[in-house]
């Protein structure tokens, strides 16, 4: 097989490790108000996520590097016809990682609840984001003969890259209920139950509509009315587990669909990797955007080696701080402590 063409399917397994992990780390920051009402119960929540959600964050920085290194002239048209948005992400993903760790330092109510909402605030962002460029890469964008994005940044707040910025939206908010359905007891568990319920009918719903216009509108190939029916029944099937208490069934339903839709998104870009809409002579492709094959199959022995590493680590870490949380384990003196089993 063309190397262009492997790591090509390995960033889509890139990205879909990305925002299965992510989402529900954005799903649980959003969350944050609705699940705990008092500082402890905030907390709680809080620390579902705090000992994994900068790991899952490396997912998204070796996604962007393996595109820098396997498909330089994507990489270089992309963030640059897309500088905006995706430097309000990086901004967002930055301000987190301080809110985080600040949040704690000073006790104080006032102090908490102002690092609160920008920890509530820099995980809305991004999970709209996210949709929006999603959505213009199978939409297509304005490429000049040279590759480069020729549109406005308001061109890429098109009615279907906003619709798929309400995708990922609902997507990851009923993820991240779902995953502190998981992860909690108590009242905070109660509530999350409630809102996977309803972010979950949402999801199926909006998810539904977009990947169907998407299909019909926008694809390359028929054969991904495939992953929009996977998607279509592991949401239902998610909406389901949910209502008979089955979290974990749920959980996995529901990382089924986001990677059915990663599925989607490359299946319907392919050949290409960025299309002009403008011009298809314009469009970037597999074949001319990527790396030379030497430097494909350097690539290709160090993710060999290290992605094993890496998996296991992970995998690791999920498994020392699997145990449930509550109320009761929060120390009262203690912001920054985090439950392992």
């Amino acid at each position: 097989m063309d190397l262009a063409l492997v790591w090509f399917l390995l960033l889509a397994v890139l990205w879909t490790g990305y925002l299965v992990l992510e989402g529900f780390d954005f799903g649980v920051a959003m969350l944050m108000p609705f699940a705990g009402r008092t500082n402890t119960e905030r907390r709680v929540a809080l620390n579902t996520i705090g000992p994994v959600w900068d790991g899952n964050e490396v997912w998204l920085l070796t996604a962007g590097g393996a595109t820098f290194a396997a498909f330089p002239e994507w990489y270089a048209t992309m963030f640059s016809g897309f500088y905006l948005p995706l430097l309000l992400i990086l901004v967002a993903l930055i301000v987190r990682a301080v809110a985080i760790e600040y949040r704690g330092k000073i006790n104080s109510e006032a102090w908490r609840r102002r690092w609160d909402r920008v920890i509530i605030g820099s995980a809305w962002f991004p999970s709209i984001l996210w949709g929006v460029a999603f959505a213009n890469l199978v939409r297509g964008v304005n490429l000049d003969e040279d590759h480069q994005y020729s549109g406005t940044f308001f061109d890429l707040l098109n009615p279907f890259a906003l619709l798929g910025g309400a995708v990922t939206l609902v997507l990851f908010l009923s993820h991240g209920a779902i995953f502190l359905a998981l992860k909690t007891d108590g009242i905070v568990r109660e509530r999350a139950e409630k809102q996977a319920r309803q972010f979950s009918l949402y999801a199926i719903v909006i998810a539904g509509i977009w990947a169907v216009w998407g299909q019909i509108a926008y694809s390359n190939a028929t054969w991904t009315w495939g992953a929009v029916g996977l998607a279509a029944l592991s949401l239902i099937a998610a909406r389901f587990f949910i209502g008979v208490e089955k979290f974990g069934l749920a959980f996995a339903a529901n990382a089924i669909a986001i990677a059915a839709a990663v599925v989607f998104i490359f299946g319907s870009l392919y050949p290409d990797v960025m299309p002009a809409i403008n011009d298809p002579a314009n469009s970037l492709t597999v074949a001319n955007a990527s790396s030379t094959d030497y430097t494909l199959k350097v690539m290709t022995w160090v993710a060999v080696i290290f992605t094993p590493i890496v998996l296991a680590y992970q995998a690791w870490s999920y498994w020392v701080f699997r145990k449930r949380l509550s109320v009761e384990h929060i120390p009262e003196h203690n912001e920054l402590t985090f439950t392992k089993a």
